[in-house]
């Protein structure tokens, strides 16, 4: 008898892959007996991440659509047939159950071809604003699942579900602790690569001084590329500050803190969420915006700010975190008001739906 198989398709970044990880873990919580494997690329850290976490993954070709390079848009056309071909290859071997795209470079192609021939097929999307990929796909799949309610217009399909976004088992368990200094805590980051931008800008705002860091604490994840020269910045700052290049124990540090400063992420999004943080975001500028569309919608609700990154500068920042900081009733209801985006168990909902 053959070996029963669900795909999950995507990859680029962790923002795609550790949503996927978290549906796979809860697929085999609910039956250990399928086999979940992945599809990917060889360009996305999918190629790094997925084998590490046990999980098999097979690569196809594909690339980016959504660029502003005319160039790159002709080499991702030319990719795309070849990825599709290699997608109906590696189907005809696994026969899965169900395909499900969690979004980044190879979802698209390997989910359209599982819907062609007849799969089970399902989209996952994490942003407000969907992406092209999943916009087209809509139509082919089965289901689409969804973390932001504004969403559900952009696509075409009669199963949405508002399902949430899939978060690590540490973070699932969420307790954000009170801390017992007196210090006001703010954690930055601009994902797993850092983000100049913030780097530059919160470590010149720190380093200039003032009322503005008294009794401040700061984590800052600078990335790889920053973190020599911005950690030897902080050298002597007038506040507390902690340089990491990376942050392995991120609920740790959500349990820390006051207030986030990061990028605009679904996945960042949800795990301030889960903790009840308030973010100040930068959005990543892109071609389609759709970190700004996350931050609009927190903003919209009163659970978040946000700051465009032309905006983006040292006064600024510290205009942004200290109307938060003075103000313990607003900070309250804002805390009250970004909980409420976040949907407990999403990757469980999402495992019952595909094995149902």
């Amino acid at each position: 008898m053959s070996k029963r198989t669900i795909v999950i398709a995507g990859g680029g970044t962790g923002g795609h892959i550790y949503p996927g990880i978290a549906i796979a873990r809860a697929i085999q919580k609910l039956d250990p007996s399928v086999e979940v494997h992945f599809v990917g690329t060889s360009t996305g850290l999918e190629s790094k991440i997925v084998p590490r976490e046990g999980f098999p993954l097979h690569l196809i070709e594909s690339g980016k659509l959504n660029v502003k390079s005319p160039w790159q848009r002709l080499k991702t056309l030319f990719r795309i047939p070849l990825g599709v071909w290699q997608s109906v290859r590696l189907l005809g071997q696994l026969k899965p159950l169900y395909v499900i795209g969690v979004g980044g470079y190879a979802s698209g192609p390997f989910v359209l071809a599982a819907s062609i021939i007849g799969f089970n097929t399902a989209i996952w999307e994490p942003n407000a604003m969907p992406g092209m990929a999943n916009r087209l796909l809509s139509r082919f799949v089965d289901k689409c699942f969804v973390v932001f309610a504004e969403a559900q217009k952009h696509l075409k399909n009669e199963q949405i579900i508002q399902a949430g976004m899939p978060v690590r088992e540490e973070i699932e368990n969420a307790i954000h602790e009170s801390h017992t200094d007196d210090k006001f805590h703010l954690l930055a980051f601009g994902g797993s690569q850092g983000a100049r931008a913030i780097n530059n800008c919160l470590s010149d705002a720190v380093m200039s001084g003032g009322d503005w860091v008294r009794d401040l604490s700061v984590v800052h994840q600078l990335g790889a590329l920053d973190f020599a020269n911005i950690s030897a910045k902080y050298q002597g700052a007038p506040c507390e500050v902690q340089p990491f290049e990376f942050i392995y124990d991120m609920p740790k540090y959500y349990q820390w803190a006051d207030i986030i400063v990061s990028r605009g992420g679904a996945s960042s999004i949800a795990e301030a969420a889960a903790f009840g943080i308030i973010p100040i975001i930068i959005p990543l500028p892109l071609a389609d915006n759709h970190q700004q569309k996350n931050a609009e919608s927190l903003v919209e609700k009163r659970a978040g700010r946000m700051i465009l990154q032309k905006d983006l500068t040292p006064a600024r920042l510290i205009s942004e975190v200290q109307s938060l900081r003075q103000d313990k009733a607003l900070r309250d209801e804002m805390v009250r008001n970004i909980k409420s985006f976040y949907i407990p168990q999403a990757a469980t909902t999402i495992a019952k739906e595909i094995l149902q």
